[in-house]
């Protein structure tokens, strides 16, 4: 569904797009008539759910993406100007998740979360940047933040500073792109019922000495206004919403989708 929101002749690139909040952007994306290139450390997923785009009509591609390597960062983005004539939308979503207290990660972890979230995300907006500027017809780079991006929870210390750091970068490509024409927005989301979340369960309650029912009760839904789990097509109609947005008038902004867990 494209919400009314259209996106007819762009080029889209959108990362950790084989599963999820990824995989839901893409189509959505894809059925407001933009083109997709789909990039995933899963290569063969990416493939896979850019098959199921064309089959639906869509137009879309799957590549092979390590979002902390520079190499396959620049490749994807050629492989969107190659297939597609330019790049206008990046979705930069790739993302893991660890669970414990901060005493217990090794430095390596550590590094490896930071990396995927914020490298990532920094790989990727130089990549776009670089395209779009010598292009000259802009552009809107979207940062998959949280929640976490607002307020922190206990044992994930990594993912809350990444999260935190990106709508820093946001802001600072906001006002370095602004004049030529490229917006940037974060989406911090709620728990939303991914493979990602879901393996947290059981680690939380692990660690909080509490059910799976209540992780879900009293950590994770317990400041929403209606105990109700953001859902992936939430996510992708606000992608869609500020991919789509006509003016620079929205851009360097984090708009929260959790059902009221976090109110500005």
């Amino acid at each position: 569904m494209s919400g009314g929101h259209r996106l007819d002749g762009k080029a889209a690139l959108v990362t950790g797009a084989a599963s999820g909040i990824g995989r839901a952007i893409a189509e959505a994306c894809a059925a407001a008539g933009c083109a997709v290139v789909l990039a995933d450390l899963n290569g063969p997923g990416a493939g896979e759910a850019a098959s199921a785009i064309v089959a639906a009509g869509g137009r879309a591609i799957g590549v092979a993406m390590d979002v902390t390597d520079e190499q396959q960062v620049e490749a994807g983005f050629d492989a969107c100007t190659t297939a597609f004539g330019g790049i206008d939308i990046v979705v930069s979503n790739a993302g893991i998740q660890m669970v414990k207290p901060v005493q217990e990660f090794t430095f390596d972890e550590w590094r490896r979360m930071i990396g995927i979230h914020l490298d990532g995300a920094f790989l990727c907006t130089r990549a776009a940047l670089r395209r779009m500027y010598a292009a000259g017809r802009g552009g809107c780079i979207l940062y998959m933040g949280s929640v976490h991006s607002k307020e922190a929870s206990a044992l994930k210390a990594p993912y809350v500073s990444a999260k935190h750091a990106l709508v820093g970068l946001a802001k600072a490509v906001a006002k370095e792109g602004g004049p030529q024409g490229v917006r940037t927005n974060v989406i911090c989301p709620g728990f939303v019922k991914t493979p990602l979340v879901l393996a947290q369960i059981p680690e939380l309650a692990r660690r909080h000495g509490i059910s799976e029912d209540e992780v879900v009760r009293t950590i994770m839904l317990k400041d929403t206004v209606d105990n109700v789990f953001t859902t992936v097509e939430d996510v992708a109609q606000t992608a869609l919403f500020l991919a789509a947005f006509p003016t620079d008038a929205l851009t360097g902004q984090s708009v929260v989708v959790s059902h009221g867990w976090h109110m500005e």
